[in-house]
């Protein structure tokens, strides 16, 4: 699916909700559970579960990563599936720390 920047998906096994903050180019395989993410709109398929290995769980309000590959999503509605892009999870962004006000 090819997913642009503000497009807002949700899991297809458990409650997490996500806004694309920087898409990337061409088609993307952004799963959650293990299942491939849907427009938020749209109806997820009955009967899909969290897969075992990708029971990690997202955190509300928290962006997660991929490497240098520049895609980032920011968490709306956090849940028990892991964010993934293919085979490679993504990773949650950490905070840069602020200068000192010396």
């Amino acid at each position: 699916m090819q997913i642009k920047s503000g497009a807002r998906l949700r899991s297809q096994v458990d409650g997490t909700e996500l806004v694309v903050v920087r898409p990337l180019p061409g088609d993307v395989d952004l799963t959650c559970g293990g299942h491939p993410m849907v427009d938020v709109k749209a109806q997820p398929q009955p009967g899909l579960t969290v897969l075992a290995d990708a029971a990690g769980g997202t955190q509300q309000g928290k962006r997660y990563t991929l490497g240098d590959t520049g895609l980032e999503v920011l968490v709306t509605k956090a849940g028990t599936g892991s964010l993934a892009l293919g085979a490679e999870p993504l990773a949650l962004k950490e905070a840069r720390p602020l200068p000192s006000s010396d």
